[in-house]
């Protein structure tokens, strides 16, 4: 996400500056160590918002400064660098690298969309239902990319037709468009895997408060959330806001078909990778399960995940060729700077809590009474979606969780019941094209303007802050 202000060149600067301001005043404000993090914190939160360098690159501020300023030694810092989250996150990014590289993605997308019938409405549900279930296992960046040429190649069919490119048409290509933005975010938020923020809060839990939750447990909560939001957006967009009253047109199957021939039929290593993705995904969910019944076997969703990858490099298609799904060479494209951002995040959570910062805004919520818990979580979580809008989500999570973690204590709430709403307000950027990667790609397109996805934009962000609001009155409780 690209913030606008303050500009690159003032964030870069205005950084290290406050940090120093900070640092050196000649009074406390908390204690001599908690300034000191609260400075550092200041710090990456300046250059995460200006994105004055890569927010990969700011998240490894901790290891220089925490340890300069004895804060923690480091080997308490880069330990979280190397937390269990991140190799869980790691194996979802060379499996989703391993689909991207057989095109598999590209032929479970077109078969949905294949199966969801011919009428306007009708394509556009596919294109959403495929893009977001492909965002479940893969960045929504790639799954955006994956659907944008085929959108294209069937709005491109009502731009020849007989009658021209018609408001119902222009309308029919903004909504196919938006609709692949949206489902590409909002399917992150199924699956512990699907979204980065997803990882960051499961790894702080796991890290400060010895919480786990497993990747069934998640998606429980998750997929019903996805599936209720999808629906809400499908309506808003193409029954509401812009309907397209298209007849149907049957020429947009004869594109499908087109490209699902252009693949062929299902090739040996699309098989191979079909069988490992599937293995890994059963394993995940049943877990829990086979501990129970097998309690000698350890198993985890970071083993689990770690697994998978390895069979990827490790399982041959044919012992004589000796030839892998993937080989090491693939993973010149894996996000590896996504892994250190998850780290910088987890190393800053464990610096406020090492120093007593979250003990302090616990107690200064517990000893407020003005405000009830349920306005306090709409509050929260309000701000966190809205903040959003304007910069990294990841980053935002990495910040605001153990905030959030430090005032549900204070409201003695379990943490769960308000982290996870607020985690999952970081993946419901609807407004704003540079909000999210999925809404700048169809943005480019030039079938969106910023004005038509701020339309939308601002009722399902007001919608998607309700749901998260009963969510948390009256879901959570009986889940966690």
């Amino acid at each position: 996400m690209k913030a606008q202000f303050p500009s690159k060149k003032i964030g870069l600067l205005l950084g290290p500056v406050i940090f120093s301001l900070v640092t050196f005043l000649p009074f406390t404000l908390i204690s001599p160590q908690a300034d000191d993090v609260i400075a550092v914190a200041l710090w990456m939160i300046i250059w995460w918002i200006t994105e004055a360098v890569s927010i990969s690159v700011t998240a490894l501020l901790p290891i220089i400064l925490f340890p300069l300023f004895n804060i923690l030694p480091i080997k308490d810092v880069t330990q979280y660098y190397g937390s269990p989250i991140i190799f869980l996150f790691f194996g979802g990014f060379v499996m989703a690298l391993a689909l991207e590289k057989v095109s598999l993605h590209k032929r479970i997308a077109l078969t949905i969309i294949k199966y969801t019938g011919t009428s306007p409405n009708r394509v556009i549900l596919g294109f959403m239902i495929a893009t977001a279930f492909m965002s479940m296992w893969i960045s929504n960046t790639a799954s955006t990319v994956v659907m944008l040429p085929i959108a294209l190649s069937v709005i491109k069919l009502l731009i020849n037709d007989e009658d021209g490119f018609t408001k119902g048409d222009r309308n029919f290509a903004l909504s196919i468009m938006l609709g692949i933005a949206f489902s590409a975010n909002i399917g992150g938020v199924a699956t512990i895997i699907g979204t980065p923020p997803n990882s960051v809060l499961i790894g702080f839990l796991e890290n400060e408060y010895q919480i786990e939750i497993s990747f069934l447990n998640w998606m429980i909560l998750g997929v019903p959330f996805a599936v209720v939001m999808l629906a809400i957006v499908y309506w808003v967009i193409v029954k509401w806001i812009y309907p397209n009253n298209l007849d149907d047109f049957m020429e947009s199957q004869d594109v499908i078909t087109t490209e699902l021939v252009k693949l062929g039929k299902l090739k040996s290593t699309e098989k191979r990778v079909l069988w490992i993705f599937g293995i890994t995904i059963a394993l995940w969910m049943s877990r829990t399960t086979l501990k129970a019944i097998f309690p000698m076997i350890q198993l985890s969703d970071t083993g689990i995940s770690v697994l998978g990858a390895l069979a990827l490099f490790a399982v041959p298609m044919s012992f004589k060729k000796r030839d892998f799904p993937l080989d090491w060479e693939d993973t010149q494209k894996l996000p590896w700077g996504i892994l250190i951002l998850f780290g910088g995040g987890l190393a800053l959570a464990k610096g406020l809590s090492h120093v007593g910062l979250i003990e302090v805004i616990a107690n200064t919520i517990a000893n407020n009474q003005a405000l009830s818990i349920f306005i306090i979580a709409a509050i929260l979580i309000t701000i966190m979606l809205f903040m959003t809008e304007l910069m990294s989500n990841v980053a935002l999570v990495s910040i605001f969780v153990p905030v959030v973690a430090g005032i549900a204590i204070g409201l003695n709430i379990p943490i769960l019941h308000l982290l996870i709403p607020v985690t999952i307000a970081s993946s419901c950027a609807f407004m704003l094209p540079m909000a999210t990667p999925p809404n700048a790609i169809v943005f480019a397109s030039g079938y969106v303007k910023v004005s038509e996805m701020a339309k939308v934009g601002i009722f399902l962000n007001i919608i998607a802050v309700v749901l998260l609001i009963l969510m948390f009155q009256f879901i959570m409780p009986y889940i966690f």
